[in-house]
């Protein structure tokens, strides 16, 4: 074989070798990371992106990413200048992966732009407001809920629990130890969801982690009437730590007027879940007994202000993306393809996006309906109806969150992870200190933290 074959053979096999390795030199694709890694979750966004490949003729590589792993995978991937094109991810990261430059926040606001500001929850969208626009696109979320005993409170003609006030006095009627609790708060100083539930009742009197110029400032005068109000609360509840385990148990078994919590409960409260029986509907020999029987309070109202705590996952443009492809890919997700993709679990994935501009309400109606042969199919409209889906709905536009809007979604990471406030919360509840020394002692700790402490 004379040197010309040669060098023409190992052309080709150099060739061939790139296309291996380099997919996208030989077919348009772009590749897409997702914390939906289970595997019913993944077949749909396998089906989604089969579809949008028919659609566009760009092919989508879906890789399925453990959460507790994505930031080491997206550092990684910094490093190696080779991040995913576009990755679905909680706002833990968003602000965060923003300020480290793997997100292209220009990409996301055109496109939401495109899209249209106006058909997104606001609450979502200022969660992840930067410089000039937005950080990443909101996609999916939940929003946590005050759930309380429509049927007790009807009989007691009593208030919607949506005001400080208004649930404090219904605690007061409505509790009967050990029959019945009148409110169940999360005491635990080990569980997140402390954290979560003080949070939610911290910002509904506009207790901010910082001020305007993003000074940390958690010794307030709402901060301490906040935890005034918290200790009230907590002595209509029973004693020991309480987290999520408990104050669900309670209000499933009727033994609790009012509780927080996420709306991944919706499922039980119909009876849906036989791991977890709902003895009013034994009780009462009626299935959705107990849904049909809760009421939900979405936005809570302080003193000073009103809110409602939520947590939200975005698709993030990244520096490296292909900006075009990945657009186009961002934007089947909210269209065409967005009924689908909230199919995958309905109870924890709200539309933060409502509608379009021809029907402000497309995607709320097509979230009710789910029409998709999954598990979830009709449970939310069947068991709960319109005035209780609204009100669910209606939420996503009260959705905050301590921090992330002025920047400081890594301390918010620090917070989590600590359980700095669950602890001196906890001081609080038991009388080790006053409302007004928890205030101060919480500034100080996150100070601390602030500053690597």
């Amino acid at each position: 074989m004379n040197s010309k074959k040669i060098f023409i053979l190992l052309s080709c096999l150099t060739l061939l070798v790139t296309l291996n390795f380099h997919p996208a030199l030989a077919k348009e694709q772009i590749t897409f990371w997702t914390t939906e890694d289970e595997k019913d979750r993944v077949d749909i966004q396998k089906a989604l992106a089969k579809t949008f490949e028919q659609k566009t003729g760009i092919q989508v590589q879906v890789i399925p990413v453990k959460e507790n792993l994505l930031t080491q995978r997206i550092t990684a991937a910094y490093a190696a200048n080779s991040l995913p094109d576009v990755v679905f991810h909680p706002i833990d990261h968003t602000i965060g992966w923003f300020e480290e430059k793997i997100l292209d926040a220009k990409s996301a606001t055109d496109l939401i732009k495109e899209l249209g500001e106006k058909t997104f929850g606001q609450g979502p969208l200022n969660l992840i407001k930067v410089k000039n626009g937005y950080a990443a696109v909101p996609m999916d979320g939940w929003g946590q809920l005050l759930l309380f005993r429509k049927d007790l409170f009807e009989k007691e003609k009593l208030a919607v629990p949506d005001t400080w006030d208004h649930i404090l006095k219904a605690a007061v009627k409505l509790h009967n130890p050990p029959l019945l609790w009148g409110f169940e708060a999360a005491t635990d100083p080990g569980q997140v969801y402390t954290q979560q539930v003080f949070e939610h009742i911290a910002l509904s009197n506009n207790v901010r982690l910082c001020d305007k110029k993003g000074n940390i400032r958690l010794n307030t005068p709402e901060m301490i009437e906040t935890l005034q109000f918290y200790k009230k609360l907590a002595s209509f509840t029973p004693p020991g730590n309480l987290y999520w385990l408990h104050t669900r148990m309670d209000y499933l078994s009727g033994r609790a007027a009012m509780i927080i919590w996420s709306p991944f409960i919706l499922d039980e409260l119909s009876g849906l879940r036989k791991d977890q029986p709902v003895i009013p509907d034994i009780a009462q020999g009626k299935p959705g007994y107990l849904a049909q029987n809760t009421g939900f309070v979405s936005v809570i109202r302080g003193p000073k202000g009103a809110a409602q705590y939520g947590q939200i996952n975005y698709l993030g443009i990244t520096r490296d993306a292909d900006k075009e492809k990945a657009k186009k890919w961002v934007a089947y997700l909210l269209n065409e393809g967005y009924p689908k993709w909230l199919s995958m679990a309905a109870e924890g994935k709200l539309p933060v996006r409502k509608g379009d501009q021809d029907d402000p309400n497309r995607f709320i109606k097509q979230w009710m309906e789910l029409e998709f042969g999954v598990t979830t199919k009709a449970k939310i409209s069947q068991f709960y109806g319109m005035d209780t889906v609204k009100t669910i709905i209606n939420g996503v536009d009260g959705f905050d969150r301590w921090g992330f809007a002025g920047g400081k979604g890594a301390l918010i990471s620090k917070i989590y992870g600590t359980k700095a406030i669950p602890e001196i919360l906890k001081k609080v509840l038991v009388g080790e200190l006053t409302p007004q020394q928890g205030a101060e002692t919480m500034d100080k700790r996150v100070k601390a933290l602030a500053s690597g402490q």
